[in-house]
């Protein structure tokens, strides 16, 4: 056990180390690798010890890690799930969940969001695209401008987007949206990247959305463990808050 837990830390804290290179040493949830890494590293190092306080307190501690990663592998299940969703055409409204904009581009991950829209929205001319997203810190525009800078771009006629530049979360996308075109009572697709559509479709069914289904967007590869298990430790969070 005690190599299996040192090795557990070293790769907890390896994968850290790559994703902070890939994303910067900021990004969002790194400290939950850290985290796991140093309670394995810890647990490790109690195995050694010959005090019975450090020892039992390292399996109490290994105890309450297990059970978390367990947790959360169930919720990782759902995660997955909603990454796998079967696509459906001519929905008559879609949701673009807003993502960081770097001044006036988007980021990495609302690119993907955007190809997607414009793939789904070229290839389904019946279904109107809902630009949902505003304006947050280090932003020059808002999310929803982007979005409609990029999509007339590529081709899709302004008259199929609705602009929602209000919203902050993605509760608020899907309130502030259905306030806007009455989505909720339709048949709506939610685009958004493949990780996060279970987190939305559950979000949409609290908010009343009658008919909401999934058009997953690419992740990124190097980032998807990563992002599974934040969505992971989300929902579960969600959940005991009563909120999904």
């Amino acid at each position: 056990m005690g190599m299996i837990t040192l090795i557990a830390g070293a790769a907890c804290l390896l994968y850290y180390a790559v994703i902070a290179v890939y994303a910067g040493i900021d990004v969002n949830f790194g400290w939950f690798w850290i985290g796991l890494g140093c309670a394995f590293i810890i647990v490790h190092f109690t195995e050694k010890s010959r005090s019975r306080i450090f020892h039992l307190g390292g399996r109490l501690l290994l105890a309450a890690v297990i059970l978390g990663l367990l947790i959360l592998s169930l919720q990782c299940v759902h995660v997955i799930s909603g990454m796998r969703q079967k696509e459906v055409s001519d929905v008559e409204y879609a949701i673009v969940l807003g993502a960081e904009v770097k001044g006036t581009r988007p980021s990495r991950s609302l690119l993907m969001r955007l190809e997607k829209a414009a793939e789904y929205g070229l290839e389904n001319p019946g279904t109107i695209l809902i630009l949902s997203g505003g304006q947050g810190n280090g932003e020059d525009i808002s999310e929803a401008q982007c979005m409609y800078n990029y999509l007339t771009e590529k081709g899709i006629a302004k008259e199929r987007l609705v602009m929602e530049d209000r919203s902050c979360t993605t509760r608020e996308n899907l309130m502030f949206s259905d306030e806007l075109t009455g989505c909720a009572d339709k048949r709506c697709g939610i685009i958004s990247n493949s990780f996060h559509i279970c987190r939305a479709l559950l979000y949409a069914k609290k908010a009343g959305y009658t008919d909401p289904v999934g058009l997953p967007a690419r992740s990124d590869p190097i980032l998807q463990v990563h992002l599974v298990m934040r969505e992971a430790v989300a929902l579960t969070v969600g959940k005991l808050r009563g909120i999904l």
